[in-house]
């Protein structure tokens, strides 16, 4: 019987998007002009934060978290694909994919918890104002601000030793424009059983975990609200928390859009334009969202700008 020789992959190539090979340069643009506006709004958001007494608060001091991982989350899978559209620059080491792959899992399992902790705040705020600043206290803050970044760098540190434990070969072309667990799967050439548990597994740990506690913080934030008599008081109490919960509603949306469809609804095309929705879009609109629909945030940045 004739044996089949596999070449072994040392580094792979990511395709990006050549479904449109004649938009190339015009994507190149529109995404350079998105990830300006996403850096020069979120380092807005943490400048002003840093520099306005008026928003030395938890909510303000997990916004500026939120707008650093922003930053962080859609630097690491953009500006490979803007070399890629620019100089056809395709080629990745297995090291530099596996490194990708491992930052952007950490950055997103940091927003997952972030929201949720971020939710837990606008629950103290709305359900619990007289004990609210005993609640959340600076040392409180920055305990949770250091869980979320502990645990989001430990959680994929699975994903990565699984993945290190697999076999390359063959094709060597990822359907996607960074290196993508779910793309990253179809290239290999051994069982992928053990890492489809873990991504179940925690999936369940920290994607529904972080789910349900926000969706029990804003259950009782709006039972909360429902209770206030005056329709003026209504309104002040939903306003709080109206600007978190958009960016909540819009990120879980397109989570559950990339990662939680059924296998037979899988597709890397369609993947590859909700993920880039992902890694645009929500970063770009979430410092709009807070400055459009925040008072002190419109103030301070008057006052910076002025």
């Amino acid at each position: 019987m004739e044996k089949v020789n596999f070449t072994t992959v040392t580094e792979f190539i990511i395709l990006g998007f050549p479904e449109f090979p004649d938009l190339q340069v015009p994507l190149f643009f529109l995404l350079l002009l998105i990830y300006l506006i996403i850096l020069m709004g979120n380092l807005t958001i943490i400048i002003i934060v840093c520099l306005d007494s008026c928003l030395k608060t938890p909510m303000y001091f997990f916004l500026s978290n939120l707008a650093f991982l922003d930053i962080s989350c859609t630097s690491v899978s953009l500006p490979k694909l803007l070399d890629i559209l620019l100089r056809k620059t395709h080629h990745i080491s297995m090291n530099g994919c596996f490194t990708q792959m491992y930052v952007f899992l950490s950055l997103t399992c940091m927003e997952f918890v972030l929201l949720s902790v971020m939710a837990y705040d606008r629950y103290a705020a709305v359900c619990q104002p007289l004990s609210y600043h005993l609640i959340m206290n600076q040392k409180v803050c920055i305990l949770m601000s250091t869980g979320t970044w502990i645990l989001g760098l430990l959680v994929p540190v699975s994903y990565v030793i699984l993945f290190s434990q697999f076999s390359f070969c063959g094709s060597n072309e990822i359907n996607h424009f960074f290196c993508d667990f779910s793309a990253l799967l179809k290239l290999s050439c051994t069982s992928t059983t053990s890492i489809q548990c873990a991504v179940y597994i925690l999936g369940v740990l920290v994607g529904i975990s972080c789910f349900v506690l926000t969706l029990m913080s804003y259950v009782y934030i709006i039972s909360t609200i429902l209770k206030i008599r005056s329709t003026e008081g209504r309104r002040k109490a939903f306003s709080t928390c109206s600007s978190h919960l958009t960016v909540v509603c819009l990120f879980y949306l397109t989570s559950i859009s990339v990662y939680i469809r059924p296998p037979s609804m899988q597709s890397m095309d369609i993947n590859k334009v909700i993920s880039i929705l992902y890694n645009t879009l929500i970063p770009m609109f979430n410092p709009l969202i807070y400055s459009l629909k925040n008072k002190d945030v419109k103030n301070a940045l008057r006052k910076c700008f002025c």
